[in-house]
């Protein structure tokens, strides 16, 4: 198939040799070039820039779009019209190029257009997973899941900077924790994988986890407990007991001495 890629940021730029070691026949633009004619026309630029690009497109070919936010009528008139995101971060490929193999890809539009995304998201080795939902929730999702977990990361990091680990190996050390949960999500699910203090109800820890964090790096206490809450559904629905999850909650709501 011959593949229009609009766009070479990092996502476009690494997108084209893997669609070439796919098999496909790549052709590319960049602004201020003509637009080649394509089998499938896929763009790849940022947000802001999607609905001005494509109507650049000529009319006739299967037109998608990269975009984990927008819906695929930001593509009219073309038609078919539809969007494939594959979830996964793409630095860039002179930094990495990420493998793609079982990696989902999200797929939407006209049902011709989400046939050929998942053609092709196939043929990179991905698999085509249908999201035809508000986009916007999707959007969301992915980066709670994605870049928030980063800040979540770094600010974790920084407590043990504060103890005098050295920044260098604070996110190394908590690497195994971080990769090894993910696993287990994946694997079981959330409920299954929580483990630590709020799976077995250690109300003690969580106070100390309070105390300690409001001396050393109390602009992150709210975080904390929010988070600390939504820990404390999910070991609800594990079947943690009711009595040991209020001790949970009156631990985490009393107020801190000074």
């Amino acid at each position: 198939m011959r593949v229009l890629v609009m766009g070479l940021g990092r996502f476009g730029r690494t997108m084209v040799p893997l669609l070439r070691d796919a098999g496909h026949e790549v052709v590319t633009w960049s602004r201020g070039q003509s637009v080649p004619s394509a089998d499938l026309t896929w763009i790849t630029v940022s947000d802001t820039s999607v609905k001005s690009v494509a109507s650049l497109v000529p009319s006739g070919s299967i037109v998608l779009h990269a975009s984990a936010r927008l819906e695929h009528e930001v593509l009219r008139p073309h038609s078919p019209a539809g969007s494939l995101h594959p979830l996964m971060s793409f630095p860039g490929p002179e930094l990495v190029v990420p493998r793609l193999a079982g990696v989902p890809a999200a797929v939407a539009g006209d049902p011709e257009a989400v046939s050929i995304a998942g053609s092709l998201a196939r043929s990179l080795g991905m698999e085509p997973v249908p999201v035809p939902g508000d986009r916007r929730l999707y959007h969301a999702a992915c980066v709670m899941a994605g870049n928030l977990s980063v800040a979540l990361l770094a600010d974790a990091a920084g407590l043990l900077e504060c103890i005098g680990v050295q920044s260098d190996d604070a996110v190394r050390l908590l690497y195994p924790l971080v990769s090894g949960a993910l696993v287990n999500v994946a694997e079981s699910g959330p409920v299954n994988a929580l483990t630590g203090p709020y799976a077995r109800a250690d109300a003690d820890a969580v106070q100390d986890h309070r105390f300690a964090i409001s001396h050393a790096r109390p602009e992150l206490l709210a975080m904390y407990e929010q988070l600390a809450h939504r820990a404390l559904e999910l070991a609800r629905k594990r079947g943690v007991p009711a009595r040991e999850l209020r001790l949970m909650k009156e631990a985490l709501n009393e107020p801190l001495e000074e």
